[in-house]
């Protein structure tokens, strides 16, 4: 691999790039202010100043040839993708691009199985503008020859994304026999899994990104909360959590889905190294 590039380059971003930079390969990531420039420095990334919602400064990114990670969100409003749009409008040849979707694109399937194939159906403007970016990067790579992966992924858990503030605020959640499924991978295996996909991903490949042990996410807070020694939220039942939740836990309590992983277990030939939360807390 020669080059590496990460746009959005947060925390995954940056699992990444220590995985890529072991393997004594280059890497760069896009910074849009001189802050996010000198926190890349110190993590042995190579900043390149620009911005996606400034389209121009997109142009001369260095990018021929090199495996491109966007991490980047979309814009928080709206049912489409500004930011992919102009990516994708700039005029730029990487060899492949390797983009974090999210689940939430299947929308609620009531508990059954869903697989790549699966038709999605977002049910939030967040999932839809997820799609949007999806459909968008997908078109551009087929008619540009550049290889696309599109990474669907469930929740991401691990050291500092354990929900430890809202453990100690009391924050309730839903009630056991209300909730329906959620799908999880721990932050370790998803960096992982998208060196992976930069190795052995298809053109124009979806991967469902899980470790395929389903739970709720009550039994998260539970098992999280037990594990660190902290007393276990309050459950509601779903009349009392409307009134009292986000909207944005709302969405993830009302939607019930099973991912099937198969595809990413064969295809990239992953072994997890936390194939289910007990494992990731285990190593806490």
């Amino acid at each position: 691999m020669n080059l590496i590039f990460i746009i959005g380059c947060g925390d995954i971003g940056l699992r990444v790039a220590r995985l890529w930079q072991a393997r004594g390969v280059t890497v760069q990531a896009l910074a849009r202010s001189e802050q996010a420039a000198a926190r890349l420095v110190s993590a042995g990334v190579l900043p390149v100043r620009g911005d996606l919602d400034e389209p121009t400064s997109l142009l001369s990114l260095p990018l021929a040839g090199a495996t491109v990670y966007y991490f980047a969100p979309p814009p928080g409003q709206g049912d489409g993708d500004a930011r992919m749009r102009a990516f994708v409008a700039a005029g730029l040849r990487p060899e492949r691009v390797i983009y974090i979707s999210t689940s939430g694109v299947y929308g609620d399937r009531d508990g059954a199985w869903v697989d790549e194939d699966t038709p999605p159906a977002p049910a939030t403007d967040r999932a839809r503008r997820r799609l949007d970016a999806e459909t968008v990067l997908r078109a551009w790579g087929r008619k540009s020859g550049v290889k696309v992966n599109i990474l669907r992924v469930g929740g991401i858990y691990g050291p500092g994304r354990w929900p430890l503030e809202r453990l100690r605020a009391g924050t309730p959640v839903l009630r056991e026999e209300e909730c329906g499924y959620t799908n999880r991978i721990h932050a370790d295996d998803l960096a992982a899994i998208c060196v992976a996909a930069a190795e052995r991903g298809g053109a124009d490949r979806i991967y469902n990104v899980s470790d395929g042990s389903n739970g709720t996410m009550t039994q998260y807070f539970y098992a999280v909360a037990d594990r660190f020694g902290l007393p276990r939220p309050p459950a509601l039942p779903m009349a009392e959590a409307m009134q009292q939740l986000s909207p944005a836990m709302l969405s993830y309590l009302t939607e019930s889905r099973r991912m099937d992983n198969r595809r990413l277990l064969n295809e990239l030939e992953v072994t997890l190294r936390y194939p289910d939360l007990a494992a990731g807390l285990q190593d806490v």
